[in-house]
């Protein structure tokens, strides 16, 4: 949740800062209700014009995981490699046969079952299934499964930061936004030209928080969403690429050790559990089967 106190930080000091200095917020506060209307209507109004109904809807769930962080926990990863782990073995003792049923139906699996989190996830066992039906169909060379599975990564990759994308162009157009806005101040401001100088100052200064909003938002609210949505989702993604890592090792005919040895070398340094942690995870899925 560190995303919500920066934002804290930033109201603070900003707002804080710009009173400390003898500023007061009467102007601003009157001007911003009418001012974040136009604003934000025009940057929601013109995003939604730029997006598909589904895009929409995507987005706006996609925007709570840069509240939430990343998916994938140190002990997701554990269990992926115990799951990777039973699967590469059962194949290359009992052959792709033994595994078909799991396969075919992951949800009723008393092998998947065991990864309830991991069983959730539509994607990864896509990924995984699927790279074991292609063995079942003889499509067993190393470079050219490695090369779709890939592809596969790459789409869902585009796709998910599909949002992130989205709130940078949202980001890009906010100061622009702001000066539509201060520019229509400013019109107000001229056809009342003939008010006292307190008024009209009072009124260019309620222009002028346009361009202040536009930009406050677009590069202290907007743009850090979307760059820790994006980063998000780059974490999450490197989930994905381990059972890539471990279904190649073992179109190399590594043993299944091996593989999942690769796979966890491959896990990003902060969620990678040590060899002894792995070995110790092994022998407690062993002793509860």
């Amino acid at each position: 949740m560190t995303i919500i106190l920066g934002f804290i930080i930033v109201i603070g000091l900003v707002f804080g800062g710009y009173m400390l200095s003898g500023g007061e917020m009467g102007v601003i506060l009157h001007a911003m209700p009418f001012e974040g209307m136009m604003i934000g209507g025009a940057a929601l109004g013109s995003f939604i014009a730029a997006n598909s109904f589904g895009q929409i809807i995507d987005t706006s769930k996609s925007v709570m995981k840069a509240f939430k962080g990343p998916k994938w926990k140190q002990k997701d990863y554990i269990e992926l490699l115990n799951l990777m782990y039973t699967l590469t073995k059962m194949y290359q003792k009992d052959g792709i046969l033994a595994l078909d049923d799991h396969i075919e139906n992951p949800q009723e699996s008393a092998i998947f079952s065991q990864f309830p989190k991991l069983q959730k996830d539509h994607f990864a066992m896509d990924l995984i299934t699927d790279s074991f039906r292609m063995l079942a169909l003889q499509f067993d060379d190393p470079f050219q499964t490695e090369d779709v599975i890939n592809k596969k990564l790459k789409k869902h990759h585009h796709e998910a930061l599909a949002a992130s994308h989205g709130l940078t162009t949202v980001a890009d157009a906010l100061p622009a936004i702001g000066i539509v806005a201060a520019v229509l101040g400013v019109i107000k401001t001229m056809g009342s030209i003939d008010k006292p100088p307190a008024v009209l100052g009072e009124m260019i200064g309620g222009a002028l928080v346009g361009t202040f909003l536009g930009v406050f938002l677009a590069y202290l609210f907007v743009a850090p969403v979307a760059g820790r949505l994006s980063d998000v989702e780059e974490q999450d993604g490197a989930f994905y690429a381990v059972i890539r890592d471990i279904f190649i090792a073992l179109l190399h005919e590594h043993s299944p050790t091996i593989c999942v040895e690769i796979g966890r070398g491959n896990i990003p340094t902060k969620l990678q559990p040590n060899f002894y942690e792995m070995e110790e995870a092994r022998q407690d899925m062993a002793q509860a089967a």
